[in-house]
């Protein structure tokens, strides 16, 4: 709730991560190189893709809101998920309202149900969430995240956590990143050792005290 008991939209992290924190290309070899990384599709012998899929159900996220993606990511996924007929990934982000944090994108944007946010991500989000009572489930989209935790505009992160460590590659936490003080809120493990967190900031209201 905001202020004067005004409803507010919630920003859900949703993302795969190693013991070191690298979320850079999950799941392919070749879902993203930059920097040079080489160890694109480390998730995919954990299943990766419907370790996430599980974990968005969780408070039934995927349901009730949007996503919200980065440029990046949004183009990423568009290469690749409407193609996937027999995944049940594929019909969720078809039908899912998608908005896309983007400086360069012009609309109409390619993939249906998506939606432009011009200007600086972090005010376009602040804006949206103001507005809005749907939640926001972050895909991907490393940097976006990481304008948003400057502003504390993330509600709460669910961590698909990976038992290997790669020593390098895009983090979701970087070194000069924004601080943050988390609560471990919820915990499961999957069959193949992913560690399922849900975590939200300290000083936010629990779930019980935000709806008392």
């Amino acid at each position: 709730m905001g202020e004067k008991g005004i409803s507010m939209s919630t920003i859900t992290v949703l993302t795969n991560l190693t013991l070191d924190g690298v979320m850079q290309a999950p799941a392919r070899p070749d879902e993203d190189r930059r920097d040079g990384f080489a160890h694109g599709g480390w998730g995919a012998p954990y299943d990766a893709m419907m370790g996430l899929f599980a974990a968005s159900q969780t408070g039934g996220v995927a349901e009730r809101g949007a996503l919200l993606l980065g440029r990046w990511t949004y183009e990423n996924f568009y290469s690749v998920w409407p193609k996937r007929t027999d995944n049940p990934f594929t019909p969720v982000l078809n039908t899912i309202h998608k908005y896309v944090a983007s400086t360069t994108l012009r609309e109409p944007l390619p993939w249906s149900n998506s939606t432009l946010l011009d200007g600086d991500a972090a005010d376009a989000v602040a804006r949206l969430k103001a507005q809005s009572d749907e939640g926001l489930l972050v895909l991907g989209s490393g940097v976006l995240i990481q304008s948003l935790m400057r502003r504390n505009l993330v509600d709460r992160y669910i961590l698909a956590i990976h038992p290997l460590v790669l020593g390098s590659g895009r983090r979701l936490f970087p070194d000069g990143g924004a601080a943050v003080t988390l609560r471990l809120v919820e915990s499961s493990t999957t069959p193949t050792g992913v560690v399922l967190a849900t975590y939200q900031p300290a000083d936010a209201p629990s779930e019980a005290e935000a709806t008392a």
